[in-house]
């Protein structure tokens, strides 16, 4: 029999899912549930077998979405009962430094991860609510928390702590607790493979790029520096978020524009980025107002591909070299012009890409630089759900080292 987890992620109004076979790594269905909670009729779709299933009706909660999904999975298949789940896997942006590892979903961790809101406010709250509810309807099925800041726990001191007042961090919790985790792990494990390159003593890049986005900087597999902080807002240009940014701008809106703490919170991380500069998060789109000659656009990118440069070279400095750059997620895999701009900028050092493996699309992991290029460069699919049912099936097997163990 086959051995599947269930991965969700669950959204403060939206629930994205999969049911991950482990032994072939591939999504045997999937689905979203969107507009939870909303005034207006929600909207699911469920995907098997090359068949699309949608409905759209009125979505109160957490608990009325994942009862119909569960639904979806006995009327148009797979059978849950009969596809041999050993677990359902919770995403679960923010562990701060409770979490290194994955968790069982138990009384105290539910609760450690709401009190985690706080570091996480847009995303814990939703996740938590989503294993509470999922622990009720499959009360004989493990249900793990996967975070995504757990890959981050062991950064080098030098690399997570701010030089903020120290009562105050150690107080709060402020440091770097970076973001993705489960994405980068994945691709730093594939991509020496991938580059023909040793494990041992490889330095590495990786640029997770697409609405959210994120850089890692890696060792021997080891997470050295990362872009993301307290939150997923610092860092690289995104969709929606300002990325790095002046906190002084925080002060001068406050006293200037007399914003509050909400309305900034929506301007920095919903209301910019590519979206505050040209109207569109979708780079297809921002592509498309270029080639128009839409000056804001251009400018908007010139931003995207520059901040994305600096992280590089401030990488490849603290690493005293490079081996592997690994372009992944929505932007990463798909976008050869957002490439092809980074790596133009790199070529004063060697860094050389083939034009035509650059341009070419494909779903398989693949090396587009050059055999003479300094820099091994990749575009490597990233694969969060079947990371997250990996270490889920790992924690339901053997327990976790937090001394939770499934039924008891």
């Amino acid at each position: 029999m086959a051995r599947t987890v269930l991965v969700i992620n669950s959204g403060s109004s939206s629930i994205k899912y999969q049911l991950v076979d482990l032994e072939t790594g591939e999504g045997l269905a999937s689905g979203l549930v969107e507009k939870i909670g909303e005034p207006i009729d929600g909207h699911y779709k469920h995907e098997y077998q090359g068949a699309k299933h949608e409905l759209e009706e009125p979505i109160p909660n957490h608990e009325a979405g994942l009862k119909r999904v569960l639904g979806f999975f006995e009327e148009y298949g797979p059978h849950l009962n009969e596809s041999g789940i050993v677990a359902v896997g919770h995403r679960v942006v923010q562990g701060g430094s409770i979490f290194p590892k994955p968790a069982l979903v138990t009384d105290k961790t539910l609760a450690q991860v709401k009190d985690l809101a706080v570091l996480a406010p847009l995303h814990n709250g939703p996740e938590a609510e989503g294993a509470q509810v999922m622990r009720q309807l499959l009360p004989d099925t493990p249900q793990v928390f996967v975070f995504d800041s757990s890959f981050f726990t062991d950064l080098p001191a030098k690399a997570s702590t701010y030089a903020l007042n120290k009562e105050v961090a150690d107080k709060y919790k402020i440091r770097r607790y970076g973001a993705h985790g489960t994405s980068h792990q994945y691709i730093g494990q594939l991509a020496p493979k991938v580059a023909g390159k040793n494990p041992e003593g490889c330095k590495q890049i990786v640029l997770h790029i697409g609405n959210g986005a994120s850089a890692s900087a890696q060792v021997s597999g080891k997470p050295v520096e990362t872009s993301m902080g307290l939150t997923p807002l610092e860092g690289l240009v995104m969709g929606g978020r300002t990325g790095d940014i002046d906190p002084a701008v925080v002060f001068h809106l406050i006293r200037n524009a007399h914003m509050d703490v909400d309305q900034l919170d929506t301007l920095f991380n919903k209301q910019s980025g590519m979206t505050g500069m040209t109207g569109f998060g979708d780079m297809r789109e921002v592509h498309r107002l270029v080639a128009e000659g839409n000056e804001d656009a251009k400018l908007a990118l010139d931003v995207y591909v520059h901040r994305i440069v600096g992280y590089i070279g401030n990488y490849t400095a603290q690493m005293g070299g490079l081996d592997v750059l690994t372009f992944t997620a929505g932007v990463g895999e798909n976008d050869e012009i957002v490439r092809g701009r980074v790596i133009d900028q790199l070529a004063p050092f060697g860094v050389r890409i083939d034009q035509a493996k650059n341009e070419k699309r494909s779903k398989e992991p693949r090396v587009i630089s050059t055999p003479d290029s300094s820099v091994t460069v990749c575009v490597i699919p990233t694969n969060e759900e079947l990371s997250i049912a990996r270490q889920s099936e790992a924690i339901a097997r053997g327990g976790d080292s937090y001394g939770n163990t499934f039924g008891k």
